[in-house]
């Protein structure tokens, strides 16, 4: 009897002391915050270290919640409540629902609510919880994700406000020249000419054109220009060329590294004009690998070719559509806001060089580029 309660006492005292010294891997939640704006509620939780959750709503009574796995609550937050004052949220529950898992309640009223999201933004992590009423007039609505996340221009909610468009050649440069004698260099600042005409009808936005007549400038100025304006976006406008005279469409290109054989020959197109010198390779590497704006260029890159294809399909057959490529283009190198650089057509194909002289097709370019910016803008909850 003695030796049972002393291996008992053994087992009670080692898985004490087991207890004592294994780590908590439970992140703590410190932290919950709300606030009503006028179009939205948003609830923050504060969990500070990755986790994983999920998020339901329940019935009778009316409620969403969420879930935190891997989690406690400081002592200070056990069952807290938080009166909401609006008319379709009356409050906000936060309770340790086992020993692992954080439960968050919100209870209102669904037949009040428009929709609502629930998400994740990084540094620190925290979940948020964004919900919308009926009958309000919603200018604006939260940022997307883009297909990696929320970039950090997403997560501090930045906008546009001034846009930097780049008629690429100029001057003694004139870019690629159609089998008619049409140069690259007229048609692209005619096109840009045109979109900033549409793109300055839009309230608080300011337009900026690298230039607007015929002069030279050199590719490395570009950027330098968008920079010193403090652009939100830079829009590179270019016609293109192949040897296939066969080839013909639109694509649009953003700053990245490319194994294509076709990308890397329209970017030796392109960038033949530059000053830089091999002896510079390493910083100009340097400069794209560091480019912390990839994931927002190929974003706005995505909607500007989305929108410039169906617009020419509205009113022109056979628009091919070549799709969103990452490519090392000088014009885009040193940018620090999205950059992209747009191929409008093939002057190398008898069709599209026809095309790229008919005001209608331009005009339709114009509208489609346009149309790509505002899809974009409103992708960051602006507009």
């Amino acid at each position: 009897m003695f030796k049972k309660k002393s291996l008992w006492l053994f087992l009670l005292l080692f898985l004490s002391l087991f207890s004592f010294l294994s780590p908590d891997s439970r992140v703590e939640i410190y932290s919950l915050r709300h606030w009503t704006h006028p179009l939205f509620t948003r609830v923050v939780i504060d969990v500070g270290k990755l986790r994983e959750y999920i998020n339901n709503e329940l019935p009778s009574p009316d409620r969403i919640y969420v879930d935190i796995y891997q989690a406690k609550l400081n002592p200070i937050l056990h069952g807290k409540t938080y009166l909401v004052k609006n008319d379709y949220i009356s409050q906000i529950r936060i309770a340790q629902k086992t020993s692992s898992t954080v439960r968050t309640v919100i209870d209102l009223d669904f037949k009040k609510i428009k929709h609502y999201r629930v998400f994740h933004l990084f540094d620190p992590f925290r979940i948020i919880i964004d919900i919308y009423p009926r009958g309000k007039n919603l200018s604006s609505s939260p940022p997307q994700p883009t297909e990696s996340g929320y970039s950090m221009i997403r997560q501090l909610g930045l906008g546009i406000r001034r846009v930097v468009i780049d008629p690429g050649h100029g001057g003694s440069d004139p870019g690629c020249i159609g089998k008619r004698g049409l140069q690259e260099k007229k048609v692209v600042l005619d096109v840009s000419l045109r979109l900033k005409k549409l793109l300055s009808s839009k309230k608080d936005l300011e337009v900026i054109l690298t230039r607007e007549t015929d002069i030279f400038l050199p590719l490395e100025d570009r950027t330098v220009i968008s920079n010193q304006k403090q652009a939100d976006i830079f829009i590179s406008i270019h016609a293109n060329a192949n040897p296939d005279k066969k080839r013909s469409g639109v694509e649009t290109f953003y700053l990245n590294f490319s194994q294509d054989p076709s990308v890397n020959e329209i970017a030796a197109r392109e960038n033949a004009t530059s000053t830089k010198n091999i002896g510079e390779m390493m910083e100009i590497i340097n400069k794209i690998v560091q480019n912390s704006k990839i994931v927002e260029s190929k974003e706005l890159a995505k909607k500007i070719q989305k929108n410039l294809v169906t617009c020419l399909s509205k009113k022109f057959t056979s628009i091919k559509d070549r799709g969103v490529k990452g490519g090392p283009f000088w014009v885009l190198i040193g940018g620090e806001m999205p950059s992209v650089l747009v191929e409008i057509s093939y002057l190398s194909n008898i069709q599209d060089e026809s095309r790229l002289k008919n005001p209608r097709y331009l005009q339709q370019i114009a509208q489609g580029i346009y149309e790509g910016i505002k899809e974009y803008i409103h992708s960051l909850g602006k507009g």
